[in-house]
């Protein structure tokens, strides 16, 4: 069998078509002439794969790839990242003697994907699967930060931070709170991007105050933010 023809003929037709959309925006003849497919056969494929949301089109007309397409390599990067969160937390947690999660956003809510917990003394909890507030914590602000201004300004809306907090996380890289989230702890933050640069979820370790500090960042953003680049660079190597 060829090696890009599985035999079934349709599917490697609209596989070709979105190949193609790889290197840029086609019109319906240069999808034509690119592919070999007949002129009403890439028409009637392109526009099914519109449809489904794997194509679209931009203000000329062209043929672009859809956000679907992008929507499947994030759900396929989530896993990567999941694979690669729990050696990398442990590492950020033994570096720091504090407890190390990873968040990912889920409407309006933020969801502790994977932990490693300080092994012993005084702690801040959080359990996999735990559900916390956008309005605020270190994670919060870096989940935030990055979105349109639109969604910026929205989610600032009864929020326990500020749009210049998050100014200042952008431009530095890394949030810190202090008994934003919960009265007596800290935590530092920074992001972890998908291969088109979105910010996808964030590396943050939190723990008392007590231990953690006013200025957490000062002490802990460095370890921080090279997790969070370590798992990037995972997620962007083939």
């Amino acid at each position: 069998m060829n090696r890009n023809n599985s035999g079934v003929g349709v599917l490697d037709k609209a596989v070709s078509i979105l190949s193609t959309l790889e290197a840029g925006p086609h019109s319906l003849a240069e999808l034509v002439a690119a592919t070999g497919i007949a002129r009403p056969t890439a028409h009637r494929l392109a526009v099914a794969l519109e449809f489904h949301r794997l194509v679209a089109r931009d203000l000329t007309g062209r043929f672009v790839l859809g956000p679907r397409s992008g929507e499947l390599g994030a759900a396929a990067g989530e896993d990567r990242l999941l694979a690669a969160a729990a050696p990398a937390l442990a590492a950020l947690r033994d570096a720091t003697g504090e407890s190390a999660q990873l968040y990912r956003r889920q409407g309006d809510l933020r969801i502790c994907v994977a932990v490693a917990e300080r092994l012993s003394g005084l702690r801040d909890s959080v359990p996999v699967g735990a559900a916390l507030t956008m309005h605020a914590g270190s994670a919060a602000q870096i989940l935030l930060a990055w979105e349109e201004s639109e969604k910026i300004h929205r989610g600032l809306t009864n929020a326990r931070f500020t749009a210049a907090q998050l100014s200042a996380d952008r431009r530095r890289g890394w949030a810190q709170s202090v008994g934003e989230r919960e009265a007596g702890v800290a935590s530092v933050s920074a992001p972890v991007r998908a291969p088109n640069g979105k910010v996808i979820a964030a590396v943050s370790i939190s723990g008392p105050i007590e231990r953690l500090g006013r200025q957490p960042g000062r002490i802990h953003a460095a370890a921080v933010v090279a997790t969070a680049a370590r798992l990037t660079e995972h997620l962007t190597r083939e």
